[in-house]
């Protein structure tokens, strides 16, 4: 299921990114007392009484500004309006208005999206004087906080939950419908992987890498099974990041793996895994979905004795943390194996909406325990009383024990995979909790 975005936006300086750290709970953001550090927005998820959204920080707008790169942080900002279903309007509560915040309070008006404005930097008991200057700004109600005080934030949490349409987010997804993002940096064959499974030429194909610059759905059927395709913008390093379009389509990509059942991590089979691959896998993987790596372009990879066999060997290894993941080579241009493709993104798509009842789990888990026995740690030993699983997309199991700081992290990947060799779950990460007894149970 996707979630909702909510954008910060504001002139610079006004402290934004701040407020994006102390929501996400954790420094993201660059923060300096300097206008314009933070030059490209960041993502991250947000969550506020058991609901959960996207925050995205960016740049400061400069309404006038000419220069290049306030311009290129201008256009960035206003994507991400684009895009946001609510956005956070924030100013200086010191400084009091100015001239450019009353030229992005235009630009927000004109835009017609929820705008909840905040005035921040208040960090004393009371509002000032000109505190209720903001009203001419035509945006509702102002919020009075302060970012480094954390004063006020709970306020504007509570509004922008109850902006966000849920209705459409809380929606259950089509069961029947099977959301397939494909992923990976640039000119490895996304789009022409897409054209050929559709079989008509739906999205732009070029050999310049960051043709495809939005998230583009293509809807089909197979079988009697209905399928979106979900092509996304190559995702390069930071440091060749240079275009402010292109910057932007990470984000849009990061969003696109966020809603998909399943994600195809394309590989460009003439070059092999490369760090930018293993970064674009964690993504997927972190986020829980679905992981089938198509190795593209092997038509026109030399082969040799085992060289398939080879190559799936050095994938297991490189990508060690998604070893569940299945491995394809295919050739978008010769039609090679994307019938198989897609055949193997259903069944992960099953895979991970698996259940497996309560008494099979434990018994499976006992027996792996008089198998090998549970670590312990100065003559104590770790006790499993009960698993059960609770989630689904991606499986999730309770474990109820004596004392998690026993879980050792390779007795949890050997529980791992007992599962797995029982139950299969192929093509989607497993996700394990540990409460001990009189523990709320995992939500």
């Amino acid at each position: 299921m996707s979630k909702p975005i909510v954008a910060i936006v504001g002139r610079p300086n006004v402290g934004k990114s701040t407020f994006f750290n102390k929501i996400i709970g954790r420094r993201v953001s660059i923060v300096e007392d300097t206008p314009g550090v933070t030059r490209d927005r960041i993502i991250a998820e947000a969550e506020w009484s058991s609901k959960h959204f996207l925050m995205i920080d960016t740049g400061g707008i400069e309404p006038d500004s000419e220069e290049v790169i306030p311009a290129q942080m201008r256009e960035q900002a206003l994507i991400a309006m684009d895009m946001a279903d609510v956005i956070l309007f924030m100013v200086d509560g010191k400084e009091g208005l100015t001239n450019a915040d009353r030229e992005v309070a235009s630009m927000l008006r004109r835009k017609g999206k929820d705008v909840i404005l905040i005035a921040n930097k208040i960090d004393n008991i009371g509002v000032p004087d000109d505190f209720y200057d903001l009203y001419e700004l035509g945006l509702g109600d102002p919020y009075a906080v302060s970012s480094v005080n954390m004063t006020g934030l709970g306020e504007v949490l509570d509004a922008i939950l109850e902006k966000i349409p849920w209705a459409i987010y809380d929606k259950d997804d089509d069961e029947d419908n099977v959301k397939i993002a494909i992923i990976g940096k640039p000119n490895v064959g996304k789009s022409s992987i897409v054209n050929a499974i559709v079989g008509e030429n739906r999205v732009i194909v070029s050999n310049i890498a960051g043709t495809t610059r939005d998230s583009i759905d293509t809807p089909f059927e197979k079988d009697g099974t209905k399928y979106t395709l979900i092509d996304t913008a190559g995702i390069r390093r930071r440091s060749k990041v240079n275009e402010d379009v292109e910057k932007f389509s990470v984000i849009r990509a990061i969003a696109a793996i966020e809603r998909c059942d399943v994600a195809l991590l394309v590989i460009d089979g003439t070059e092999g895994v490369t760090e930018q691959d293993k970064k674009i896998a964690g993504m997927a993987h972190e986020a829980g979905k679905g992981i089938i790596t198509v190795v593209n372009k092997w038509d026109i990879v030399p082969k040799e004795t085992n060289t398939m066999k080879k190559m799936a060997e050095e994938i297991s290894g490189q990508l060690s943390f998604m070893n569940y993941a299945p491995v394809l080579f295919t050739s978008a241009i010769k039609g090679q194996r994307l019938s198989q493709v897609i055949d193997t993104a259903k069944a992960v798509s099953e895979n991970r909406a698996m259940r497996v009842s309560t008494g099979q789990l434990n018994t499976l888990i006992q027996d792996a325990m008089m198998m090998n026995n549970p670590p312990s740690d100065k003559g104590k030993r770790l006790k499993i009383y009960y698993v059960t699983q609770i989630g689904v997309k991606p499986p999730l199991f309770s474990f109820q024990v004596n004392d998690r700081e026993l879980m050792h992290f390779s007795y949890s990947r050997y529980l791992e995979n007992k599962i797995r060799d029982a139950y299969g779950f192929a093509g989607t990460s497993i996700k394990f909790v540990f409460r001990e007894k009189g523990e709320d149970e995992y939500l």
